[in-house]
């Protein structure tokens, strides 16, 4: 797969976007708000980041990707379908009978999938058991796992961080994006999480911070994490949920409500009006 540009990466991001509310509003239902707050570190990832190979989906050394918060789908989706994994126009299926594109991700449905999702905070459970995997067969790939901040609320999350640190799983990259917003309100005023980027180096785990919609950053921080030796990364990923969408921009209820047409229409406007990206 041939890297893309910044300008290349930046277009995608807008089309990736397009794809999240086309797929929600067609659906009547899904998660747009969290979806796009995560389209800058999923569209550098398959593009530019991930050993991967579309034609192959199980091939033995590709690198793997877990999504934790698994309500995000739809633009994981996306970022596959841009990247050959299934026909674009696909997409609309969305959380329709039949589909292989369900609200959460079913590898029975989409064998391209490397684990279902759905209950939040089990991903980065089952990527240490891939990352002690690929340390045990002597193999070289690495697993990125993507986790909201809300999620981290979950007990579980901690203990598969203190098993990351204890096997020095440095072939895991843990992504948390962190952008402030739950179902429920303000993810400070349901259960605080901060400080949060010194809880991580508590439990011994390299650490960056970055802003998420900076396709730089991202990329810079996927390099360090690939070139950090005994020890797990995690990326702290500052965003917006609903960004790019004014009326979704900061806003909690867009996290599990999908746009009226009159809503896609001019949400699509924006998209492609304003951008994304830096």
């Amino acid at each position: 797969m041939l890297m893309k540009t910044m300008e290349q990466l930046k277009e995608i991001c807008k089309d990736v976007r397009g794809d999240i509310i086309r797929m929600t509003a067609e659906a009547g239902s899904g998660h747009p708000g969290g979806s796009l707050s995560a389209v800058e570190l999923m569209t550098a990832l398959y593009f530019n980041v991930m050993n991967h190979r579309p034609y192959e989906v199980k091939w033995a050394d590709r690198d793997r990707f877990i999504l934790s918060k698994g309500h995000a789908c739809p633009v994981v989706y996306s970022v596959m379908a841009r990247t050959n994994y299934f026909p674009e126009v696909e997409l609309l299926s969305l959380r329709k009978c039949g589909s292989r594109l369900q609200g959460h991700p079913s590898c029975k449905a989409l064998d391209a999938l490397e684990v279902s999702g759905g209950s939040l905070g089990q991903g980065l459970s089952v990527a240490n058991g891939l990352a002690l995997a690929g340390k045990l067969n002597k193999q070289d790939f690495r697993i990125y796992c993507l986790m909201g901040d809300g999620e981290l609320q979950e007990g579980q999350i901690w203990e598969a961080a203190m098993t990351s640190a204890h096997y020095k799983l440095d072939n895991i990259c843990a992504i948390v994006d962190y952008n402030n917003l739950q179902i429920d309100g303000e993810v400070e005023d349901v259960m605080g999480i901060a400080p949060l980027a010194q809880k991580w180096q508590a439990f011994n785990w390299h650490t960056i911070e970055i802003d998420g919609h900076n396709l730089n950053q991202i990329l810079d921080a996927y390099g360090e994490a690939s070139m950090t030796k005994g020890k797990p990364t995690v990326i702290i990923a500052k965003t917006i949920k609903g960004k790019g969408v004014s009326f979704m921009e900061n806003v909690a209820g867009w996290h599990g409500k999908s746009p009226s047409k009159a809503e896609m229409e001019q949400a699509l406007t924006e998209i492609y009006d304003r951008g994304c990206g830096q």
